[in-house]
């Protein structure tokens, strides 16, 4: 499945031309919230690119901001990606490296090419200029390098309140790159870090921080997302004049946009902090635990992404597409079963009343491996409202209706004859007779039947709980409406439905239910099944 694409053909003429025996990519992702969809191309490509050319790839959590993490979501992280099968050689964090950061960072004061300033950060905001305008040098710009180390010192020894001064590096406040105009380097931020506790009391900045990490840990090429173009110069500065051994690439691609989807991570968990959703692994969001809990299997996703390559460009990609390849993996892989979600009982009058027999029925026709299964059948059946109408409505309707005659899938043929209604006015039972020659494999031709539909045996079906979803958001294009008021009512519909008896409900195992669509097992209560997907797309 795996498509050309721009940075393969990098990696190929590095590796022809001899300048890395090794490939080693990583992903960094930092633990401030759950991973959902959108990274997954970042994670499957890094791996997938490394190991095709014979190295490897990392995982890093790039933790150098402790307000915001948690181990919490080192732990979902880690999850995540295992289940994609991604799996990484080595796991590290940010945080291993504060001591080397420490002193490559001292080692740009000694050099004259770092200065600590005293603006706060509104005064750095308005000093940096624009696009038409040079920046303004900060009045401590031009500190002698002895005066830089000794506060520095003692910016990491906690002599200043948080925000008194930072570490800046001294580049050039007229560069048309606004990234290079003196960036802040090192923050003083009391809190308690997830891995080194209280040890620090100053942190590095994204910036200066993941092209220290990628040249530690001797990534070849650091893959990253579209965004990040105009800051390659600083990267490639800070590893020059850190003096860092090894020489990463960083190269750009484009980030993966899922069109009406809620994806980045702080509105994800504003509707987790406020109840809109059930937790971060709600089967309504493109979360990788959302996506897990619902069903999805990961061979999907990672179809999905090979299917989309590494772009150069960004564009909003349809779920639609994701869709179709759960469909693909599902085809052969789902167990088929016969389910109701929403039903009406039938009565077969000329069945014996307390008979009972067993019909064996293939779990998929076109996975042999699969094998079969026993499918009850007696005088109480159950159908979907949808497959009955009283009267016929138009030669297309191939279903049942009173005098009309349908076959039931693996069974027999059965016709209406009469309905029965509650004291609401809806069908109750419908009266049929069944023809005990027509047994499904019999090779009965004699006549054709209004249709085929499936139906489940009643005095033992199993009652489940079914969910059905929908978008979860509408209105996605209005940018100025509130996340949490564009919750969309419908997403989730919870139906109360049967399935066979026979079959054994095993958390996360996926089934097609015939004529419906693919659902998943829960995997904390069996009792509940949650659809995948329909079984045809609804996109137009």
């Amino acid at each position: 499945m795996e498509n050309s694409n721009f940075i393969r053909t990098i990696i190929e003429n590095d590796v022809k031309s001899g300048k890395h025996d090794t490939i080693i990519t990583r992903f960094p992702p930092e633990p401030n919230g759950f991973l959902h969809l959108g990274h997954a191309r970042a994670i499957i490509m890094n791996h997938t690119l490394a190991h095709d050319y014979g190295g490897y790839f990392n995982l890093r959590f790039d933790d150098t901001n402790p307000v915001k993490e948690d181990t919490m979501y080192v732990e979902a992280i880690k999850k995540d990606i295992a289940w994609l099968g991604c799996h990484w050689k080595n796991l590290y964090f940010a945080s291993d490296y504060f001591d080397e950061m420490y002193f490559r960072a001292m080692r740009l004061v000694e050099k004259g090419l770092a200065y600590v300033c005293d603006l706060s950060a509104e005064q750095i905001k308005d000093t940096r200029g624009d696009l038409t305008n040079s920046g303004v040098g900060s009045p401590y710009r031009n500190r002698s390098i002895e005066e830089n180390i000794a506060l520095f010192k003692a910016m990491k020894n906690g002599e200043f309140a948080d925000g008194a001064k930072v570490l800046r590096a001294k580049i050039d406040m007229s560069s048309p790159n606004m990234n290079m105009r003196d960036p802040v380097v090192y923050r003083i931020q009391r809190a308690t870090h997830h891995n080194t506790q209280d040890k620090w009391c100053i942190y590095p900045m994204y910036d200066f921080a993941h092209p220290l990490e990628d040249a530690i840990e001797g990534i070849t090429h650091s893959l990253c997302s579209l965004e990040f173009e105009d800051h390659r110069p600083l990267y490639d500065w800070f590893v020059k004049h850190t003096e860092m051994e090894n020489v990463p690439r960083q190269i750009e691609f484009g980030k993966l946009r899922i069109a009406n989807q809620i994806s980045g991570k702080r509105y994800i968990k504003q509707l987790v902090d406020e109840g809109h959703v059930d937790g971060w692994d709600d089967p309504r969001l493109i979360t990788l635990s959302g996506l897990r809990r619902r069903g999805v299997p990961p061979q999907a996703i990672h179809q999905f992404i090979h299917a989309l390559g590494l772009p150069k460009s960004e564009g909003d990609t349809d779920l639609n597409m994701l869709d179709e390849a759960i469909r693909d993996v599902l085809k052969i892989s789902a167990k088929r079963i016969h389910a109701v979600i929403d039903p009406i009982h039938i009565e077969i009058t000329n069945y014996p009343d307390n008979a009972f027999e067993t019909l064996i029925a293939p779990f998929n026709k076109d996975n042999e491996s699969l094998g079969d299964r026993p499918l009850h059948f007696s005088r109480h059946l159950l159908i979907e409202r949808d497959d009955f109408m009283r009267q016929k409505p138009n030669k297309k309707y191939k279903r049942l209706a009173l005098g009309e005659e349908v076959r039931l899938m693996h069974a027999y043929f059965i016709k209406a004859n009469d309905v029965k209604y509650d004291d609401a006015g809806c069908i109750e039972t419908v009266y049929c007779t069944y023809d005990p020659q027509t047994k499904s494999g019999s090779g009965f031709t004699d006549r054709k039947p209004n249709g085929t539909i499936h139906f489940v045996e009643k005095t033992q079906a199993q009652a489940v709980e079914i969910r059905l979803y929908e978008p979860l958001v509408l209105n996605t294009d209005q940018k100025d409406i509130p996340v949490h008021e564009k919750i969309n009512s419908n997403s989730r519909v919870i139906k109360q439905g049967f399935i066979e008896a026979s079959v054994p409900l095993k958390p996360n195992e996926s089934y097609q239910f015939t004529r419906i669509g693919y659902f998943s097992v829960d995997a904390d209560n069996p009792a509940i099944l949650h659809r995948i997907v329909a079984l045809k797309s609804s996109f137009k």
